[in-house]
Order: structure tokens, then sequence, then C-alpha cells
């Protein structure tokens, strides 16, 4: 019946699976490694495997939780739980993080089917934010921390690579989990980037660069690009038209978001 000891049973419209394996959770925390008094932030704790496993370690946590029938129980086992009651992609994490004396430290087992809206989400509120630690299926954290040339390459990598340093931690099987997803998992660890690590860009462009160069993979750049940035901006850049997408790293798409690019195209 996939209940826990609260009696609840894993919804789907939320994308419920509930981590139990307690090496597992011992490996996250390990990776978090959170101290006293840090904000930490953690978005759909469900039955609190991990949040009981951070309390250990710190004196407090925030939980972004939708599911009504999961926040009493939450509630009742730890004092130290304060309940965001709310869908996650409606949090304004900046005003979150000004309210508990921020930055925060985000912590999750993200519903999958939600996942990449929530990294855009937090990508928009990365001065906010110190560092985040997602579950996520493998092959979303397997393109976030891709690279160049690489069938895994593409708009979510460079999108999130242009603000985060990411780190691909671990991989987690579906037996960690109740119920058992049908895909596998893994742990990544996403940190903004210093200011100053890349040039000034226009990251509005960034994203308009990035979409339309990913738009049509077995295309190249002279074709995916037309109306964007022309073959002349392209050549400035040291980048050949006729390559695709992937052939390019983060910094030569940043190259081509710079305000003088912008201008120039």
């Amino acid at each position: 019946m996939n209940r826990g000891p609260d009696g609840h049973r894993a919804k789907k419209q939320f994308g419920q699976n509930f981590l139990h394996d307690r090496q597992v959770i011992d490996n996250i925390v390990r990776a978090i490694d959170p101290k006293p008094g840090e904000p930490i932030v953690e978005i759909g704790p469900g039955r609190g495997a991990l949040s009981f496993a951070l309390l250990k370690r710190t004196d407090a946590l925030t939980a972004i939780e939708i599911d009504r029938d999961l926040i009493p129980w939450l509630k009742q086992q730890d004092a130290r739980i304060q309940i965001v009651e709310s869908d996650v992609l409606k949090v304004d994490f900046s005003a979150l993080a000004e309210r508990l004396g921020g930055p925060i430290r985000l912590v999750g087992n993200l519903p999958y089917n939600i996942s990449s809206p929530i990294l855009f989400l937090a990508r928009e509120h990365r001065s906010a934010i110190r560092d985040m630690h997602f579950m996520l299926q493998k092959e979303v954290v397997e393109r976030i921390a891709a690279g160049p040339d690489n069938k895994d390459y593409g708009r979510l990598t460079v999108m999130l690579q242009s603000m985060f340093a990411v780190e691909h931690l671990f991989n987690v099987p579906p037996s960690a989990f109740t119920p058992a997803p049908k895909v596998d998992s893994a742990i990544v660890r996403l940190q903004p980037l210093p200011v100053g690590s890349w040039p000034e860009f226009d990251d509005a462009r960034l994203e308009l660069v990035v979409k339309a160069a990913f738009s049509m993979r077995r295309k190249t750049l002279r074709n995916t690009l037309k109306g964007v940035v022309d073959e002349t901006e392209l050549r400035a850049h040291g980048i050949d038209p006729g390559a695709r997408a992937e052939q390019l790293d983060v910094a030569q798409f940043i190259g081509l978001a710079q305000p003088q690019a912008a201008t120039a195209s």
C-alpha cells in the first residue's frame, strides 16, 4: 500500500517517492554537512526521513510542503520544523532567505516531474542561495553536469553551468525509495559561482541564444542561430558556423551573450 508510519500513502500527483535507505540518507547529510544556525530549506520533506537526519546536526529546518495530509504529522514529530505550506514553484526564495537571515541552503528529493522548473526558479534567486543539494533523476543530473561533445549536453547544462558549479556526487538505486521509482536517481551539488567568474553578459540574451542553438540539435549554428547571431559574429568569437550547439563550451555561449555581441548582431 506504500503507507508509512504516519499512515500516509504516496500520491502520484505530487510525484512522491519517499526515501528510506539509511545509508543513502547518511551519505546525503554527510555531503551537505549542515551546521547549527545555518538556514536550511528542504523542498518536499515527505515523511521526514532526511529532515530528521538533518536536525541531528542543526537546530532548525524550514520545509516547503504542498501535501496537506503530511503537514500536521510533520509538525507533531519535531517542533523545530517550520512548514511553508505551498507549491514550491510559488515560493519566493529571496524573500524566504531574507526572513531566515540567509543565504539559504536548499536541499530536497525533488519531484521528478517538476525538477527543471525548480532548478530554473533557483537560478533566478541564486543571490539568495548558498548552495543546493538535490536528489534528481539520474539522467537529469547527467545533463546538468555534462561537458561539450556529449549527448547529455544541452540547454539545461549551459543555463545552469553559467551560474553554478555543478558536482554529480553519487547515484541512488530505486530500492532506496517507497514506492520504488522506475529510474535511477542521483545527488547533485550546485553552488552559485562567485561574481566575476564570467565576463559580463546579458542573461536574457544567453537564454535566447542557447534555446535557439539547441532547438534543432542536428543542424549547424549557421541555421539554428539565423536571425539571432550572424556568421560574422560567430567567426569573431572563434566559432565555426558549421559547428553544432553541443560542440560549444559554456564560455563560448557566454561570449555570444555579452553586450557587445548583442549590439553587433
